[in-house]
């Protein structure tokens, strides 16, 4: 089965406005694990277009903030999101906290970052697997004690390995694959919570 562009939640998407059909992966999650809450800060990481922060940003309310990074441009304007177009692997994730003058760690920490996919399978499982390290990397430098994770990734031998590492990482650790998922993709979710800082 291939990928179907305009599916039944890239239809609900456009309808209920938002920027991708990945929200509804987040909802899904989030309604499952019950991970976000109001006035949370939340760190995205991958975050283009926008559409987990549209979703993100109506559960955090006014007092709450997400911080989006992509090395894509982020279309969603939000009055509680700060939008950041650049590298993970490059950006000082502390001179972003000095500059927006954040004080204070992440509730939770979320990834939908994915690799440029290529003909090769095990080429982009093995950098969907270093994109899910440099994830965990930044939660365990900036998320609070105790707080949340969640992480996308490829199938694939090294799945495992980092579904252990969030597991060692974390005092719960879930993974999970959305129905909102296409059939053909080979993605699924790792959660953790309550982050052992």
């Amino acid at each position: 089965m291939s990928y179907k562009p305009n599916d039944f939640y890239a239809q609900k998407a456009r309808k209920e406005n938002f920027a991708a059909r990945s929200v509804y992966k987040l909802e899904e999650i989030d309604r499952k694990y019950k991970l976000l809450k109001k006035d949370f800060f939340v760190i995205d990481l991958g975050a283009s277009p926008g559409s987990w922060m549209q979703y993100t940003s109506k559960i955090v309310g006014d007092n709450g903030m997400i911080l989006g990074i992509d090395l894509k441009p982020i279309e969603v304007k939000l009055k509680n999101g700060i939008n950041i177009q650049a590298d993970l692997n490059e950006v000082n994730m502390q001179v972003l906290f000095d500059k927006y003058k954040i004080e204070k760690k992440a509730d939770a920490v979320v990834s939908d970052m994915a690799p440029n996919t290529s003909s090769n399978r095990f080429t982009d499982q093995a950098r969907s697997f270093e994109l899910c390290m440099l994830a965990l990397d930044t939660a365990k430098k900036f998320l609070k004690p105790r707080g949340h994770f969640v992480c996308k990734i490829f199938d694939g031998e090294d799945a495992m390995t980092f579904r252990d590492e969030v597991k060692n990482n974390f005092e719960e650790c879930y993974t999970f694959r959305p129905k909102s998922t296409q059939a053909s993709s080979k993605e699924f979710f790792v959660v953790g919570k309550y982050y052992k800082a």
